[in-house]
């Protein structure tokens, strides 16, 4: 198995705004050295290191991490894409094996911000270094999400935590009419994660959580679903445990070669990741 979504990092205040009293328990440092034993015990072999600072210096430690930590199958960093100098700094970063993708927290960003000239600038240049791109929006920027996804039909995108419902406040019926459509552009994939942090931390259930989990493997069906996990934010609302094993009772009824796709087979095509990086002994 294959957690195509996790972080680290080492806790710094000033560089960690968006953690507030409410994620007390995220105020520490969460390194590789932590996951191992919550891996193993969920069944999951490797995962995917995704940036969580929009900064250079996190995605060059991000991949010493992996350099050091087998288990580490892949990075996903940042990079200023707006940046007029942004096509020298992706073959730099490019450079380094371990780098399978970029991503910004467009979901902090004003609305429009998808449809910025230089933003998409630097989305045409990832191609050419045969990168991916994470979408991360709340469920009212998934029309914009759209727009900017068909724009783009042959660079890889993969929508994080399902673009983010309002499970907490029990919203289904818009966001399943916008995720439908995003769905429907074959150049995006979408990651079975982050669902526990848009319930109710506190008093959330899985059965609440079924119907976007269900919603999900209709509209993008295996070959362009992978699980993850969120760790450590997921750790607010649920363990590492059960955040994986939400995803794996979905499939319950899927056949062997389906689960195979979105528990580790999907993730390895979609990144690129070579046999050798996801076989790895914890």
């Amino acid at each position: 198995m294959i957690d195509s979504h996790q972080h680290f990092w080492i806790y710094r205040s000033e560089e960690y705004g968006w953690i507030d009293d409410s994620m007390a328990a995220l105020r520490r440092d969460f390194l590789p050295g932590d996951l191992p034993q919550e891996m193993a015990a969920a069944g999951v072999q490797a995962s995917i290191a995704v940036q969580a600072r929009q900064t250079l210096e996190e995605t060059r430690w991000l991949l010493e991490l992996a350099d050091r930590h087998p288990a580490i199958a892949a990075v996903v960093g940042w990079v200023d894409l707006q940046a007029t100098d942004v096509e020298h700094e992706l073959e730099r970063v490019s450079q380094h094996r371990r780098l399978a993708g970029i991503r910004h927290i467009v979901q902090g960003e004003p609305e429009g911000f998808l449809a910025r000239p230089a933003f998409r600038r630097g989305i045409g240049a990832l191609g050419r270094f045969d990168l991916t791109y994470d979408i991360l929006v709340y469920a009212r920027q998934l029309p914009e999400a759209v727009t900017f996804a068909a724009a783009f039909p042959n660079q890889r995108f993969v929508l994080d935590h399902l673009g983010k419902p309002d499970i907490r406040g029990g919203e289904h019926r818009t966001w399943l009419r916008h995720f439908g459509a995003i769905a429907a552009l074959p150049n995006v994939c979408c990651k079975l994660s982050g669902l526990v942090t848009e319930a109710d931390w506190h008093a959330w259930k899985p059965a609440q959580l079924r119907p976007y989990l269900d919603a999900a493997l209709e509209a993008f069906g295996p070959s362009r679903l992978m699980i993850g996990s969120d760790w450590p934010v997921c750790l607010v609302a649920a363990s590492y445990t059960q955040v994986i094993g939400l995803v794996v009772d979905a499939l319950g009824e899927y056949s062997v070669d389906e689960r195979e796709l979105i528990l580790s087979g999907t993730a390895r095509d979609f990144f690129r990741l070579k046999a050798e990086t996801t076989r790895v002994p914890l």
